[in-house]
């Protein structure tokens, strides 16, 4: 065996692997492992197949070597995203989720033992790394043939990289298999990424090379069973220390599913040539309505997806307290479209102190990959899901310690509404709303309008508790329970619901968003009297704001109260209301078990009654004066 790996205590099933496969390669440096990348010729580009029986050799993949990375390109549409519906779970533990078992009906042992002969016939990656980063992390694994040693590499700017030869050696708390074959073999061409838990190991088999589901949300889900097990969450959520003008500071927390608008948190307002920002567009009249902002908040980034909201981390202070949960980010790049786009993301990734991993962008050998040159689908259309992994220590600003937090925002991607053709975008720019009703959203947490990071759905549809439910492997009432805990534990963080996309019949991106952000660190988080709120018409939104002014300018009511939108109206509001509601019914239900905390089950009745937001209230208080 590899010296490297003697030190490190592995199952019996993985020494008779690393023991009788075609080589083991352990880099202990991330230039070493880079250098496998372009395969054993270091070739400019290279392609990455494999044979698979009755059917030849398929090429999975191919990698280009430019001079900021590697960018890879898949050959199928379908493995340009990740598809929801990709896990299963092959051990007997409590679960929600389908079995293996269930679905393929036999043992997943079988196939265990098919997917351990086949790694034995392979030149294999054995990478240690830390499952949530190398600050407070859990140590892990990698098995991985060599061919795809850009996946491994990718899989070292997420996570926590370990140098084999500079570590004191552990049991790996998970492993990530990786065989890539399986997927046509087996599956159907399909994403299949299996979880198999063990007391005291978490084993990830990924059959395929699309790092979304194994690499970044596998070992996302990890994190959850971990917390699940001990009692804590690993929310899905960006969060960032926000510094006004004049020096003032405020966390904002900003959950939901993928598309939400985590991101986008992190970034500056965006402004047109004139420099002007752009709050909405009509989508009927074509009308646009701009505002003026002088000097602007600077953002201090802390998470962009995964946050560790662990109890040591946790102190007296009545707020929610959190730190990264990786050591790089899995950035979409659809909004960048051309030069200038984003300058921030841009000089990250083209001026880069060590190579970056590029997804679905176009590479030409020896150029500088650019993050606006999205690879074209088969249908001639970009990809709406290119990726590139920045390193959270190159991003300006970053906050390395845990932070509390005063204001946990949740944000939904919300589709145009009209009287005519009414849907459920009535969300108003700003929602302030109190904890009973900030955990029954997060229970829902609505998949929202055309998300580009995941397989096309249509209607709503829900992502599940926390938003991170496709990511978790055990009950969905368990994790329900937990984030009620934290959310009464932290008494002092403030909730605010914040749509993007479209308010009402205005197209508004995120830009909403992020003026929004400017308005709450510059009045110190939810500092709101509550005669400056009233009841939204509709119970789920909590409060709208009566008014807004942001830099000494007041948002015009209509983006505050959809209901005022000519187009809209009350009668189209109402209709919007009521299929949020009914799809608030029809989720919320699923958590109406026994298992539920005794408040929860209250939170809900109160729901069922068709409780007012002052009802809400009486159960959880918000806080305001």
């Amino acid at each position: 065996m590899n010296q490297l790996l003697s030190k490190f205590d592995f199952s019996d099933e993985l020494l008779d692997v690393i023991n009788h496969c075609a080589g083991v390669y352990t880099p202990t440096t991330k230039v070493e492992l880079y250098d496998m990348v372009y395969g054993p010729d270091h070739a400019s580009t290279y392609d990455v197949t494999y044979y698979v029986k009755d059917k030849g050799e398929i090429k999975e993949a191919d990698v280009v070597r430019c001079k900021n990375g590697a960018a890879v390109n898949y050959v199928d549409d379908y493995m340009r995203r990740r598809d929801p519906n990709c896990m299963v779970i092959a051990d007997n533990m409590p679960t929600d989720k389908p079995t293996y078992k269930d679905v393929y009906k036999r043992d997943f042992s079988e196939m265990k033992k098919e997917t351990f002969d086949w790694l034995k016939t392979q030149e294999l990656i054995v990478m240690p790394f830390n499952s949530g980063g190398n600050v407070y992390g859990y140590g892990s694994l990698l098995v991985c043939p060599k061919n795809a040693a850009f996946f491994a590499y990718a899989l070292s700017l997420l996570q926590g990289f370990i140098n084999a030869e500079e570590s004191k050696g552990f049991k790996p708390r998970a492993v990530i298999y990786v065989a890539p074959p399986f997927r046509h073999t087996h599956f159907d061409g399909k994403q299949v990424v299996v979880h198999n838990r063990l007391d005291d190991c978490h084993e990830v088999f990924s059959y395929n090379l699309y790092p979304g589901p194994s690499a970044k949300k596998g070992v996302y889900s990890v994190l959850l069973d971990i917390g699940e097990t001990e009692g804590w969450v690993t929310a899905h959520a960006s969060a960032a220390r926000v510094v006004t003008p004049y020096e003032n500071e405020t966390v904002i927390m900003h959950e939901g599913a993928s598309g939400g608008g985590k991101s986008e948190l992190l970034e500056e307002v965006s402004r047109v040539s004139d420099g002007r920002v752009l709050l909405g567009t009509h989508t009927v009249t074509g009308e646009k309505n701009y505002i003026t902002m002088g000097d602007t908040c600077t953002i201090k980034p802390v998470t962009d997806d995964m946050a560790m909201c662990h109890p040591s981390f946790q102190n007296n202070s009545g707020k929610l307290c959190l730190t990264d949960g990786e050591d790089g980010w899995f950035l979409r790049v659809d909004g960048v479209t051309e030069y200038g786009s984003s300058p921030q993301y841009e000089k990250l990734s083209i001026h880069t102190d060590e190579p970056l991993v590029f997804f679905n962008i176009q590479g030409v050998p020896g150029s500088t990959c650019l993050i606006w040159d999205h690879t074209l689908d088969s249908n001639g259309k970009p990809c709406p899901n290119p990726r590139v992994i920045i390193p959270r220590k190159n991003v300006e600003n970053i906050v390395m310690e845990p932070v509390e937090v005063d204001v946990r925002s949740f944000g939904v991607r919300m589709p145009p509404s009209t009287a005519e053709n009414p849907t459920y975008g009535i969300m108003g720019m700003l929602h302030v709303i109190p904890p009973a009703l900030a955990w029954l959203w997060r229970l829902v947490s609505p998949r929202g309008h055309k998300n580009p990071s995941i397989m096309d759905t249509t209607g709503m549809v829900s992502e599940g508790v926390g938003s991170y439910w496709p990511f978790a492997t055990g009950e969905r009432v368990k994790q329900a329970n937990l984030l009620l805990d934290q959310i009464m534990e932290s008494p002092y963080t403030r909730y605010v619901l914040i749509p993007n996309q479209h308010i009402g019949v205005y197209h508004v991106g995120f830009s909403a968003e992020n003026i929004v952000v400017e308005y709450l660190a510059r009045r110190g988080g939810v500092n709101f009297k509550m005669d400056s709120l009233m009841a939204s018409r509709c119970p789920l939104l909590g409060y709208s704001l009566k008014e807004m002014k942001v830099d000494g300018q007041y948002i015009r009511s209509k983006f505050l109260r959809t209901e005022r939108q000519d187009l809209l109206g009350i009668e189209g509001y109402d209709k919007g209301a009521k299929i949020l509601n009914d799809f608030f019914a029809q989720e919320i239900a699923k958590y109406d078990t026994p298992e539920l905390n005794p408040l929860g089950k209250e939170i809900i009745e109160c729901f069922k009654n068709g409780g007012s937001v002052e009802d809400y209230c009486n159960i959880t208080p918000i806080g305001l004066n």
